[in-house]
């Protein structure tokens, strides 16, 4: 499991490295081998998954009747818009042209580890919404439920 957030810095290629508590995971799970997609509910932030969980994750969204127009798009953004990535020698991977154009990206964005994927954020966007607290209205019968 995925968890922290880390600033990343993005060269001129497009390579980020991945910070150093997550490589072994990495390694032993899923053999250096990610996929990186576009986030369907946010702007401006990537998905960065795994390859068997991306597997997962993608067999689920392909399974969504496409006569719904709601799930071809959705379906486009995730299956449509995904790209295999191999971390290189230096524990870097290299973010296809359409995604870091779509994410914004600029020197650095910030990687959060959020379970069993990660979400690369443009960092002006990251801050701004971590700015933002979580409104009464928009907690949910589940959130209240948690114990902690």
């Amino acid at each position: 499991m995925f968890y922290g957030e880390t600033r990343v810095s993005i060269d001129e290629k497009g390579r980020l490295a991945l910070p150093t508590e997550h490589r072994a995971q990495i390694s032993a799970n899923c053999a250096n081998q990610l996929v990186v997609t576009y986030n369907p509910y946010d702007t401006e932030c990537l998905w960065i998954f795994p390859k068997p969980e991306w597997e997962r994750v993608r067999d689920q969204v392909m399974r969504l009747s496409s006569a719904k127009a709601a799930h071809r798009e959705f379906q486009r953004r995730l299956v449509g818009s995904a790209a295999h990535v191999e971390l290189d020698s230096s524990a870097r991977i290299v973010l296809p042209h359409a995604a870091r154009a779509q994410g914004n990206f600029g020197k650095a964005a910030i990687l959060l580890g959020i379970g069993e994927k990660f979400e690369l954020w443009n960092e002006a966007t990251h801050s701004a919404r971590m700015l933002q607290p979580i409104s009464e209205s928009q907690v949910t019968a589940e959130m209240l439920e948690l114990n902690f």
